[in-house]
Parts: C-alpha cells; structure tokens; sequence
C-alpha cells in the first residue's frame, strides 16, 4: 500500500484509498489518493522505483 500523511487527520502513515500514480511536470513521480477515515485527497512523492513498484504489484493504478 501507498503510504501518506492526512492533513485533516494528522496522522503519518495513512494507506491510501484508490492510488493512482501521475508524473509531475519536473519528471518526478506522485502517488493521489483518498484517506481512508475521512476521505481528504493525499499526495505522497515517490521515486521512480517504489512507483513502478507499486504498478506492477497491483496497488495502485497508472496515471500518466
């Protein structure tokens, strides 16, 4: 699972609900999704590596 920080509920470490990887416009790789408490959008950065990661195992969709 894609892991973040809620803003709304200040807790590190939330799963996201519905992951979907884009790419920023500088190259870089981000992770969007839902909390799964209060259903706030979150973001996570990424490296190239856990995002092809976590497509290929399923746990979020391609974006981009």
């Amino acid at each position: 699972m894609v892991e973040a920080y809620c803003v709304k509920c200040k807790k590190k470490g939330q799963k996201m609900k519905d992951p979907v990887i884009c790419q920023t416009q500088r190259g870089g790789f981000m992770a969007k999704g839902k909390c799964p408490e209060c259903s706030t959008s979150m973001c996570a950065m990424l490296s190239a590596d856990n995002a092809e990661k976590a497509i290929k195992s399923g746990v979020a969709k391609k974006g981009y």
